[in-house]
């Protein structure tokens, strides 16, 4: 199988490209600049819809995973960014689509659960409709998500939160580097998900893109259901670094720190049941991958 991945300078995407290459396929990476990585790749400006048809169809492949995207939250919120946030999230997604309905290729967008309002207590799950996005990011996301499922109808729309992998930055590495010079870290306790390790998520959706189930679905890591604070805690206990987490609300941290630009979700619990449904192996136990990913000590570049 031939596989375009946009996004490969990024955590995801770059994880991706490793999944297919030990799975035999061949896996070509398209970003905005040139890469170092040592895989094929492609120069592509998703906003440039004339280029992007002509690149898909030029490699013509028989799917296309896009994990290219806007993700400065807080950058997203300044009014001079919000036609870029849009040009790429939404644009580009659209762009990507139709090339992808040209050649009846497989499509992957790579979402997130900022689409939701945040409030409450109860998981959201794949097929809710109930969409309320808390801030620009989230509101880009969500239309690049409706763009999707109005192009095309052989689509996967998967959902993922608080994302960590090796080639880029991330809660662990903030962590981490805020450790080296602190005794305590105040880490907010009521904002509640759960962590999604690129490494194994890039598995997850080569799985995926080999079948054709199409539709919405979400994935994290399994483990259940945690706060920013607790996983502060268990970074610092694999890291093996006495550091004291002080569990406080969002309001007392963004009162002390200077309240953050885009607002956060208190609710980040997505229902991954659908995965089991459709016979895909879940990911594995969050507390498993923050080992794993510490263990492997690339995590510091």
């Amino acid at each position: 199988m031939k596989v375009l991945v946009t996004g490969t300078s990024g955590q995801l995407g770059y994880d991706v490209m490793m999944e297919l290459e030990k799975r035999g396929h061949v896996g070509i990476g398209a970003d905005r600049s040139d890469s170092e990585a040592d895989f094929e790749h492609v120069i592509l400006d998703i906003t440039d819809a004339e280029r992007v048809s002509e690149v898909i169809n030029d490699i013509k492949p028989d799917a296309i995973v896009h994990c290219a995207a806007w993700t400065n939250v807080d950058g997203a919120e300044a009014s001079e960014n919000y036609d870029k946030v849009m040009a790429v999230n939404v644009e580009g997604t659209a762009n990507l689509a139709k090339a992808a309905k040209e050649i009846d290729a497989k499509f992957m967008y790579i979402s997130t659960d900022y689409v939701f309002n945040g409030q409450g207590e109860r998981p959201w799950e794949p097929d809710d409709k109930d969409y309320a996005p808390l801030n620009v990011y989230g509101e880009s996301k969500l239309k690049g998500e409706l763009e999707v499922s109005k192009i095309l109808e052989k689509y996967f729309i998967v959902r993922i939160a608080w994302v960590f992998g090796k080639n880029g930055n991330n809660f662990i590495k903030t962590m981490i580097k805020v450790g080296e010079t602190h005794e305590q870290v105040e880490v907010v306790a009521d904002q509640i998900g759960t962590p999604t390790y690129t490494f194994d998520l890039a598995r997850l959706l080569v799985d995926m893109i080999e079948t054709d189930k199409y539709g919405y679905y979400h994935a994290t890591n399994d483990g259940g259901y945690i706060s920013w604070a607790e996983f502060a805690e268990e970074i610092y206990k694999q890291a093996g670094m006495d550091v004291k987490v002080k569990a406080v609300t969002t309001e007392e941290y963004e009162s002390k720190a200077g309240k953050t630009v885009a607002k956060r979700p208190f609710n980040s619990r997505l229902d991954k049941a659908k995965l089991k449904e459709a016979g895909f192996e879940p990911l594995p136990n969050w507390r498993d991958a923050v080992k794993r990913y510490i263990l492997d000590r690339q995590y510091m570049a």
